[in-house]
């Protein structure tokens, strides 16, 4: 994949988002089956910034303000939330507020963006556990669990640390990346998708199968989370143990993956050869190896740039929908939670969001909110 082919790529997406907005108009999209329509969720749901991200990464690529007109109002759209206390507000206020205030704040200097991405970092470190060194994932009776995709949320506290002054912020960060360190990634760079813990004495009790296919399995976003979580840990700290961590991940991650190298759902699924794809963990997974090349050598910098762009041109060839018009999302073949029964070949906006986030950054974007 040359500079050419990659302009190329950005250069279809302009219209393709373009589309987007007209179909997807007020709606806060999560879910596109079969049918090509995205659902609306509320914007108290964990997706809700992924789209107004997206639309932001456009603004910030092209300079054209019709993509920042549309992603606007979306921070002060899930503002209300943080003060109503929804029950579906939890350790997710990473991907709902730095994709929203946090990128306006950084793009436009907005204050009101500033001020909202604090107030989602107070509200995030206020779920840290002391005793076992976790931040919370859910509300209910989940007390004790935490949850591997929490490692993307670390970088709101990162940014609120440097943006705020206050080392409190990083400090929990740390503890809790420490604590997945030790208890979601495994030797051979697997990892878990759910671990639990005594929220009393911070014991460790058991690691559970969660979205994946089992406990001991390797579900294929988590490992997407972990590499991607990782590296970003290290871009804030420059502590080696991150780095290293995020490369036995990524190895792991690509010797599993099938010859399209978009994997299965679960890299240790029973019956792979009927298992479904999922292009979100291959969206994500590119981006994060993106990031991870930005933190080593130029010769291990290659690596996995050149993994990420076979992802990447796999995705853009196989999976997305140039010759759908009326599909309102672009990519298509995800999982979102197959245990479940749940979203099972769809299109989720979160694997739309890394698909342009990877290639911005490959066309040269450098304003990462991760």
């Amino acid at each position: 994949m040359d500079q050419a082919y990659i302009s190329s790529v950005l250069e279809r997406l302009q219209p393709k988002v373009d589309r987007m907005i007209g179909q997807i108009g007020d709606k806060c999209p999560h879910v596109a089956r079969q049918d090509g329509v995205y659902d609306s969720t509320g914007s108290d749901w964990w997706t809700s910034g992924f789209w107004p991200g997206l639309l932001w990464i456009m603004h910030d690529m092209t300079g054209k303000d019709h993509y920042k007109e549309a992603a606007w109002r979306w921070d002060e759209e899930i503002e209300p939330w943080l003060l109503q206390a929804s029950e579906d507000l939890h350790h997710d206020v990473g991907f709902q507020f730095l994709s929203t205030a946090v990128i306006k704040h950084k793009i436009t200097g907005d204050a009101d963006g500033l001020r909202r991405g604090l107030q989602a970092a107070n509200f995030l470190a206020g779920r840290f556990n002391l005793a076992g060194r976790f931040i919370r994932a859910w509300n209910g009776d989940k007390i004790g669990w935490a949850i591997i995709d929490c490692t993307m949320n670390l970088s709101l506290l990162f940014w609120a640390s440097e943006a705020s002054g206050d080392a409190r912020f990083k400090h929990i960060a740390v503890a809790h990346a420490d604590m997945a360190l030790e208890h979601f990634i495994r030797p051979d760079g697997s990892v878990n998708h759910i671990v639990s813990f005594d929220p009393e004495t911070g014991a460790f009790i058991e690691s559970i199968g969660g979205q994946g296919y089992g406990p001991q399995s390797a579900w294929s976003r988590g490992q997407a989370w972990a590499i991607y979580g990782m590296a970003n840990t290290y871009k804030y700290t420059r502590q080696a143990r991150y780095i290293e961590a995020a490369k036995r991940v990524a190895h792991f991650f690509l010797a599993s993956l099938p010859e399209d190298h978009v994997p299965y759902w679960d890299f240790r699924d029973d019956h792979l050869e009927d298992a479904p794809r999922d292009s979100s963990a291959a969206a994500i997974a590119a981006s994060g190896l993106l990031e991870l090349a930005n933190h080593v050598s130029a010769a291990e910098a290659r690596f996995y740039t050149e993994a990420a762009k076979r992802i990447l041109k796999s995705l853009t060839e196989s999976y997305a929908t140039w010759d759908l018009p009326e599909h309102e999302a672009i990519l298509l073949h995800g999982t979102g939670h197959k245990p479940a029964g749940e979203n099972i070949d769809v299109s989720l906006i979160y694997g739309d969001y890394f698909y342009v986030e990877a290639f911005a950054k490959l066309g040269g974007w450098k304003r990462s909110i991760f």
